[in-house]
């Protein structure tokens, strides 16, 4: 009786191990001969971009304005005789200054994502004339597809 029930185990298994075999087999043989996968260091494409180095230089000075504002409404605020008029006079500059921020902060937003598009754009366009099927991010890959971030750099610059 054991004999019987490990011979029927070791049947399963088999039948099982070849099912599985053979449906691996019939996935792999739907992807074509000639399918192409590479990848794409994204991170580096948008720190090399000379649209990020712009942007970066607009925040630096619109930070440097930021930083002048806030100085003169400090010292406007000093100068008010009374603590009620340095009350409402810091209000609104907080408010100016809010305002500004939101501002500041919905333009860099606002670039950033068009650069983002621009970049996607790209690399989109030259996977397709260069024949790719498939890119993805380096970050995602641990292994394979072959890296055409070189050749992606050349039209984002």
């Amino acid at each position: 009786m054991k004999k019987s029930l490990a011979k029927i185990f070791v049947a399963c298994f088999a039948l099982g191990l070849g099912v599985g075999i053979g449906s691996n087999n019939m996935a792999l043989s739907d992807i074509p001969s000639n399918f192409r996968v590479a990848v794409v260091d994204v991170a580096k494409l948008v720190s090399e971009s000379n649209q990020v180095q712009a942007l970066k230089q607009e925040q630096l000075k619109n930070k440097a304005e930021l930083e002048k504002y806030i100085a003169t409404a400090r010292a406007d605020v000093e100068k008010q005789p009374t603590a009620i008029k340095k009350k409402q006079l810091t209000e609104r500059y907080d408010k100016e200054l809010n305002a500004k921020r939101k501002t500041m902060q919905m333009s860099y937003n606002q670039k950033l994502k068009k650069i983002e598009d621009n970049i996607n754009t790209v690399i989109a366009q030259r996977a397709k004339a260069e024949g790719y099927n498939l890119i993805l991010s380096k970050s995602m890959v641990l292994f394979g597809g072959i890296d055409i971030t070189p050749s992606i750099s050349q039209y984002i610059r």
